[in-house]
């Protein structure tokens, strides 16, 4: 064995017939913490570093970085730049499930800018490696000497043969009706994302308990870890809180920000509560300013500014620790939220369809303050997204587009491309959605439906959700069945608790769980959670669960009603959308595929600019043929059948005889096909020779009387006449 001048540390255990392995002190050693996860044939590096406190700082600068590398699975980067370029949508979301768990693990006075990278080393295709990087963040963040209140553990949970199970394989996990990432500490989830085919709110809460109690291990295999690798945390006191501060504060901005906070439009409640906090900061740090103070050396002078700006901080965060206080007593204490709804009651809803022409698909959604424009469109399969994933290729054809402009909750800023925000919310949507999509057997379209949020103040998300539903159903798509979403929050202070359904913008910041549900009336089919507290009561996740589905099914029953003229027993039309192109999927045989192409593809072109259709051939014999019309598709689909026809048996066809023998004559009965009526066939009674009954270029009625295992057709004149004579018969 060789010799290291390094010792790394190791620590392992089984897990769903796999070893998970944690290791440290071997690579990557002037990270804060670093760990190598590798379960099974998958490896991820992870690292956490930190930098210095900047002044001023007050939020918690973190940032999480996944990164699938090509060389981990072998292969290299497509494209025209051989080298991986900015992260993948499906990266990004693993950043944000990482973020999510880990940012409220950290001590509210942390200001450090926090970086966790996490480097995918080696995939092996059935592992999936984001589940490893999570438990490698937690881990790194744990040895390290970085004040996080972890570890948490991590899995993936799928149902297999009607059993939950963690970490699936792949195989099994792309079977299972369930799937749910799930982190958490010792005491409590921290974080849910998820998605399953319709689940109950038993089933749905089955798992997460499930997935609570097997990742107890996990924690365990962390701290074994750290007692033996961890480096001695950084202390970080929290600073007692200045009473006379909040004392002053609260004297002189209580009874003004108790009605601020009670002003139910978004706006007004914005400015009266911005008026406030200035008059009262401004009148408390000028006080300070006016003060006799000795100001006749460069120490005294930073002194005092040091102290003016520790007063202005002081001031600003006793306004908003108030402002806190005063909405969740007002929850807690009456019942009564900030807009003045109760804790379960939804906001108003109006849904309209077909609200702009041309589109395909299209909806507008409102509740409340919040509002989605939602599109749908249809393509064809050119239209689908490749996907180039690590260790696989694949080909999307439902496709979700969230985009959040600054003019949806009043700001003004540079229009860039998609956030980490916007991909995560149009994710969640994506997935809630994509349950009820006809299979493509069904339906081969490729839809895209893209939200315009146009208004914010409270789950834009779940607003996409309801929207696209609308405008897929406008479209002409046959969903299995409608889909609604909800926002849920929770105020939890003690033995008190209070659920509340659709919450605002607000609501969600002071809140201490944010829980989207999105589903049928049937059951859930996507969910995400996160949990703000140290923990959260199972009996409350179950209230808050049962409360989500009287919710949705409010929102259901809304739009239902708002849309029962447009779209008769809330149900997706019969017929396409007028503007949507038409597509139809034509089985032939495989070797019949050379008729359609032609030489060199003339034959295809040719049946393209004819009829204006895009055709696109399967090695198998599928046939998808996209038109913009119907006449069109009408014309495509004729000249393909055509070409591939096949002889039925008992069938009558008008042939061309192309060529005599003495046994018979061989008709063409459609291109490219062609039988042989023998000459006992040609007339009733006897024939002597084939040129008394026909000649070469004839056209004769014939009937297909038999194909043989090597597909030579037989023909008959004899019988064609004879049915042809029945049929002009007239009845008795």
């Amino acid at each position: 064995m060789p010799q290291y001048w390094f010792e790394p540390t190791t620590v392992s255990m089984e897990l769903n017939g796999r070893t998970l392995s944690i290791e440290t002190g071997r690579m990557a050693k002037q990270a804060a913490g670093a760990a190598v996860v590798t379960y099974g044939n998958t490896v991820v590096l992870v690292t956490a570093t930190h930098a210095s406190a900047r002044p001023g700082t007050d939020f918690f600068p973190l940032t999480v970085d996944f990164v699938e590398k090509t060389s981990a699975a072998g292969k290299i980067p497509g494209g025209f730049f051989k080298r991986e370029a900015r992260l993948s949508d499906r990266e990004i979301l693993v950043c944000r499930f990482i973020d999510r768990s880990i940012r409220p693990l950290f001590p509210d006075v942390w200001r450090r800018e926090t970086q966790v990278i996490a480097t995918v080393l080696a995939a092996d295709g059935d592992t999936q490696p984001d589940v490893v990087g999570f438990l490698g963040a937690s881990a790194a963040l744990h040895i390290s000497e970085m004040p996080f209140q972890g570890p948490i553990g991590a899995m993936r949970v799928g149902k297999v043969d009607g059993q939950l199970q963690v970490n699936p394989c792949h195989e099994a996990m792309a079977a299972s009706p369930l799937e749910l990432v799930v982190a958490g500490t010792r005491d409590a989830l921290v974080m849910v994302e998820g998605s399953a085919e319709e689940a109950s709110e038993a089933e749905i809460l089955e798992a997460l308990q499930f997935a609570h109690k097997e990742m107890i291990p996990l924690i365990e295999l962390q701290e074994q870890l750290q007692s033996k690798a961890g480096a001695p945390k950084l202390d970080v006191v929290d600073p007692e809180p200045d009473t006379e501060i909040a004392a002053k504060v609260k004297a002189a901005a209580e009874a003004e920000l108790r009605e601020a906070v009670q002003i139910k439009s978004k706006h007004e409640r914005y400015s009266a509560i911005d008026a406030v906090d200035k008059r009262v900061h401004d009148e408390i740090v000028d006080a300070y300013k006016n003060e006799p103070a000795p100001l006749t050396t460069l120490a005294e002078v930073e002194a005092r500014q040091a102290g003016l700006s520790a007063l202005s901080g002081g001031v600003k965060g006793a306004l908003k620790s108030l402002r806190s206080d005063l909405m969740r007593a007002r929850i807690l204490d009456d019942g009564v939220r900030i807009d003045g709804r109760a804790t379960d009651e939804v906001r108003q809803i109006a849904s309209e369809v077909r609200v702009l022409p041309r589109a395909h698909g299209v909806a507008l959604f409102t509740r409340g303050e919040t509002q989605a424009l939602v599109y749908a469109t249809l393509g064809s399969g050119d239209d689908s997204q490749t996907i180039d994933a690590l260790t696989e290729r694949s080909q999307k054809h439902f496709l979700l587009h969230y985009n959040f402009p600054p003019f949806s909750v009043g700001e003004a800023r540079f229009l860039r491309g998609p956030s980490r925000r916007d991909i995560g919310h149009g994710n969640l949507a994506e997935r809630a959605l994509k349950q009820v999509i006809p299979d493509k057997d069904e339906f081969p379209y490729t839809v895209r439906v893209v939200s315009e949020v146009l208004e914010s103040n409270g789950s834009s998300s779940m607003a996409t959700i309801c929207g696209g539903t609308l405008a897929l159903m406008d479209a002409g798509v046959k969903l299995k069945a409608p889909v609604a979403g909800i926002a849920m929050g929770l105020i939890e202070d003690g033995d008190r608790h209070a659920i509340l359904s659709d919450i605002l913008g607000d609501e969600d910041h002071l809140g201490d769980m944010d829980f989207k549900v999105a589903g049928t009336r049937e059951g859930i089919t996507a969910l995400q959670m996160d949990i703000k507290i140290k923990s959260v009561d199972w009996k409350v996740m179950d209230a808050a669960l049962t409360q989500a589905r009287a919710g949705r099914l409010h929102i259901l029953d809304c739009m239902e009603r708002d849309t029962k003229e447009p779209l008769p027993n809330f149900e997706a039309r019969t017929e396409l959308s007028s503007w949507a192109p038409r597509m139809e999927v034509l089985r032939i045989k495989p070797d019949r595929i050379r008729d359609i192409i032609g030489p060199g593809g003339r034959v295809i072109r040719g049946i393209q600019e004819m009829s204006g259709a895009k055709l696109d051939v399967d090695d198998s014999g599928e046939v998808a043929i996209f038109a913009p019309d119907l006449d069109s598709l009408n014309r495509a689909q004729a000249m393909v059948e055509e070409l591939t026809q096949e002889a039925e048996i008992d069938k009558l066809y008008a042939g061309k005889v192309k060529r005599i023998t003495d046994f018979g004559a061989f008709v063409e009965i459609f291109p490219g096909t062609d039988g042989l009526v023998h000459i006992s066939h040609l007339a009733e009674g006897r024939v002597d020779q084939v040129t008394d009954v026909v000649a070469e270029g004839d056209e004769v009625l014939v009937k297909c009387i038999d194909i043989d295992p090597s597909g030579r057709i037989r023909l008959s004149r004899k019988e064609a006449l004879q049915d042809a004579m029945a049929e002009a018969k007239p009845a008795n």
